[in-house]
């Protein structure tokens, strides 16, 4: 693969910040209250639950693109779970698609599944995590 983009960031560690190349992101980290944090700043499971949530809806717009069908009212919000597995800690995703009610029943459905198999984010994470979609 030829990359269009790089992303560079830097971050150290779950407690201190997370600093993009060119400055656009510069974050405070910190652990949530439920991983004994204080929540006095983000975290990656909050910047991986983003940058999911926006390619899935940029994925979805592409396959709406190509079939012809207009899915800028779909909103998608995506979970990301993080717990103890065998080998430490896990995590997990649930992908919620919104759609308009005019994109309802297979049709929708189907345009999820699709861009499930071409967002860069799931083709990354499939066979590695669960990953459920939830279509309402």
């Amino acid at each position: 693969m030829d990359a269009l983009y790089t992303a560079v960031a830097t971050a150290n560690g779950r407690e201190g910040r997370a600093v993009s190349s060119d400055g656009q992101l510069d974050l405070p980290l910190a652990p949530p209250p439920a991983l004994g944090g204080n929540g006095q700043g983000t975290n990656p499971e909050q910047l991986f639950a983003a940058g999911y949530a926006a390619c899935f809806a940029g994925a979805l717009g592409v396959v709406g693109r190509q079939a012809k069908i207009d899915t800028k009212d779909a909103s998608v919000t995506a979970e990301v779970g993080i717990g103890k597995d065998e080998s430490g800690f896990g995590i997990k995703v649930t992908l919620r698609v919104e759609l308009p009610e005019s994109l309802q029943g297979e049709t929708g459905r189907d345009l999820v599944e699709q861009a499930h198999q071409v967002c860069p984010y799931s083709k990354a994470t499939r066979g590695n995590i669960p990953v459920e979609l939830v279509v309402e």
